[in-house]
């Protein structure tokens, strides 16, 4: 399943595929290869994963496939709501305890506690676990409103000190999650989140995104022909020569 175009937007490599399990195969094969390459030289891997509707066909396909010690890797997640029960449907943490943790069972997960008591020692608590290691690699997806992890555009810093930190949502990224049926209308949505930053995604040794579906057509223009700004926070991978951004016929058709 090749892609049916490749080809370079300043730093960034992208892959078009013909349709949308087309594209999650592909990334599926290039993880797979990638991790049992980084266990074989160093023993283990440390990788950031992501949620969203757009991971999934990629997270059960790569979960399926054989020949990889998911013991030796520890994997992160890359936010979740501001006081959400891990229990909840809607929240991060179930979704990868249901589709990954349960799955394949790495060696370690460590998750971002949305309902801790605390949030911004929690925000501490996980940058201490994140700079631990190197990443190795950052599995992400993009937002209808350009966004990376929860960095939505009036929140998201190309140049943030931080590594974790609390964000206030904005209307757009609030309007997806009910589109996406998380919630059952936009005032069930939460108001604010915790979420990695830009520059911590970014500091990953490699970074797979996979952005499918027409939805997604406006950001995909915006990212790649537009400026790079935080308009479209999404735009600062064009700079990021370790990332390779993989898309579907629809999510080019405004291309």
């Amino acid at each position: 399943m090749n892609p049916v175009k490749q080809f370079v937007v300043d730093a960034l490599s992208v892959r078009v595929y013909g349709q949308q399990s087309e594209m999650a195969h592909g990334a599926a094969r290039e993880v797979h290869a990638y991790l049992c390459d980084t266990i074989a030289q160093q023993g283990r891997a440390h990788v950031i994963l992501a949620t969203g509707n757009s991971q999934l066909l990629f997270l059960s396909q790569l979960a399926a496939m054989n020949g990889l010690d998911w013991s030796k890797i520890t994997l992160f997640h890359m936010d979740e709501y501001l006081g959400i029960s891990p229990s909840h449907k809607a929240s991060f943490r179930r979704y990868m305890r249901e589709r990954v943790e349960t799955v394949v069972k790495p060696g370690k997960f460590h998750y971002l506690e949305g309902n801790a008591a605390e949030p911004i020692k929690e925000c501490e608590r996980y940058t201490r676990l994140l700079r631990e290691k190197p990443i190795d690699l950052c599995c992400l997806g993009v937002g209808e409103n350009g966004h990376i992890a929860f960095n939505d555009p009036p929140v998201a810093d190309f140049a943030d000190p931080l590594a974790v930190k609390i964000v206030e949502l904005d209307h757009a990224c609030c309007m997806q999650q009910v589109g996406e049926g998380h919630f059952p209308s936009l005032e069930a949505v939460p108001k604010y989140a915790l979420t990695l930053t830009i520059p911590m995604l970014c500091s990953a040794k490699k970074m797979i995104c996979l952005c499918p579906e027409k939805r997604k057509a406006q950001a995909v223009k915006d990212a790649l022909t537009g400026p790079i700004s935080t308009a479209c926070p999404a735009s600062f991978l064009r700079k990021q020569a370790h990332c390779t951004l993989l898309l579907d016929t629809d999510s080019v058709s405004l291309l």
